[in-house]
């Protein structure tokens, strides 16, 4: 894909998540392994959790149990069990 003359592409960095970045975008895997997205604004994982590696499939984001709190480890704590 070659680069448009119009305007330098924008990525935008965040704290704790992805590069956005302004499409269409081919990335370079270290492998050598060409990804081409045509959208409009594509995440690109920085965290490398992503099942869909190298896109953003927010696996970076902490998750929390359906009711509030954050997910055990063992789920012995929520019964009252002794460590």
């Amino acid at each position: 894909m070659p680069n448009a003359a119009e305007r330098p592409r924008r990525v935008t960095i965040g704290p704790d998540g992805p590069l956005l970045v302004e499409g269409p975008v081919e990335v370079v895997a270290d492998d050598g392994t060409v990804h081409v997205s045509r959208r409009f604004t594509v995440a690109v994982c920085t965290c490398r959790r992503s099942r869909t590696y190298p896109w953003c499939d927010t696996s970076h984001r902490p998750r929390e149990s359906r009711r509030g709190r954050p997910p055990s480890l063992t789920g012995g704590e929520e019964r009252g069990a002794v460590s």
